[in-house]
């Protein structure tokens, strides 16, 4: 039989200190040892050196108990394994995984803590957990608890746990009270120490022999209004789509109305708070040979809030329109050439 506990009273667990001095209940206890021979692993790790903290008291389990009745004939019947059933602690699923013989000594028995229906965690989980195992004293109804400080439970170790417990010998022993009538009772506290980590993953580029380019013909361009905006279609270099502006500088002082070029990265709209990329390009306005109007070499960091880099032309739009070097059959091409240094 096996229950939950909630707000059971002075059920307790008692005294593990008799069954590690060989079950004297006349020696002197400490109620707070520190076990050297007792340690948490995890279910594929053997070699933790770590500390266990034993100590006993009144309060009952806040989490879990379970009792087992007529314990003993686990071994009989060759059930070298049993799982408790779930329980919640720190919005997650967790039960006790109990080895009445051992995990792989079979003078103790083993006790763990393990998670529960992991499949619906976010990728690459990882939180810390304080955890008590308790087992109950019978006769002085108290509760002996095994407290280990922060385990790592993440997607490779959900299982953590005491190998050797209680050795089977100091269990059986009527006079230490932990078996009672063949019955035993053990219980659990799960404290998760939940992370706010922030994972950042850099990716550095490297240049492309061949530099990536896009054309962006405007046609008609002697037609177009002084006052329009003109947009190039939506196109993909570096894995990421972009847009291309042309427009004039409404806020110049000027003559002959200076105009903008603008680039823009469509799929920063997609971004997260943290992610960004850097990079640097040219943009040209491209006519007859010898007839390319470059901006400088720019270099901009694209992210959720900051999407475009403006850079104005060296040429104004009434020069363009006059000048035929820059035209050709009255299309002004506009070349974007670019390099996508670094991915956040």
């Amino acid at each position: 039989m096996e229950f939950v506990v909630l707000g059971l009273g002075a059920l307790g667990l008692g005294l593990l200190l008799d069954s590690l001095t060989g079950g004297d209940s006349t020696k002197p206890r400490n109620p707070v040892p520190r076990i050297k021979e007792q340690n948490s692993v995890a279910d594929n790790d053997d070699d933790d050196d770590e500390g266990l903290i034993v100590e006993t008291r009144d309060a009952s389990p806040a989490h879990f108990a379970t009792k087992l009745n007529s314990f003993s004939l686990l071994s009989k019947y060759g059930i070298h394994k049993y799982e408790t059933r779930k329980f919640v602690a720190g919005d997650y699923n967790w039960r006790l995984i109990i080895y009445p013989d051992g995990k792989e000594n079979g003078d103790h028995i083993s006790v763990y803590l393990a998670m529960t229906e992991t499949s619906s965690l976010p990728q690459d989980w990882e939180f810390n957990v304080t955890f008590t195992i308790f087992l109950y004293n019978q006769i002085l109804d108290k509760y002996a608890c095994f407290r280990v400080n922060e385990r790592c439970f993440n997607g490779t170790t959900s299982k953590w746990g005491f190998p050797k417990l209680i050795s089977k010998k100091a269990l059986t022993d009527q006079s230490s009270g932990y078996l009672v009538d063949d019955n035993i009772v053990l219980g659990a506290e799960v404290l998760v120490i939940k992370r706010h980590r922030v994972i950042e993953t850099v990716n550095l580029l490297k240049p492309t022999e061949v530099p990536q380019t896009r054309d962006w013909k405007i046609q008609e361009f002697s037609i177009l209004e002084e006052n329009g905006v003109w947009i190039s279609e939506e196109f993909t270099l570096a894995n990421f789509n972009w847009k291309m502006k042309l427009y004039p500088n409404r806020d110049s002082d000027s003559k002959g109305c200076e105009l903008l070029m603008e680039l823009v990265c469509v799929s920063a709209n997609s971004f997260d708070d943290y992610q960004k990329i850097k990079a640097e390009f040219y943009i040209r306005l491209n006519g007859r040979p010898g007839f390319v109007q470059s901006s400088r070499k720019l270099s901009h960091w694209f992210t959720s809030s900051d999407k475009s880099c403006v850079e104005r032309a060296s040429v104004n739009f009434a020069t363009i329109r006059n000048w035929k070097g820059l035209l050709i059959d009255d299309c002004c091409s506009l070349q974007l050439e670019i390099l996508v240094q670094l991915i956040v």
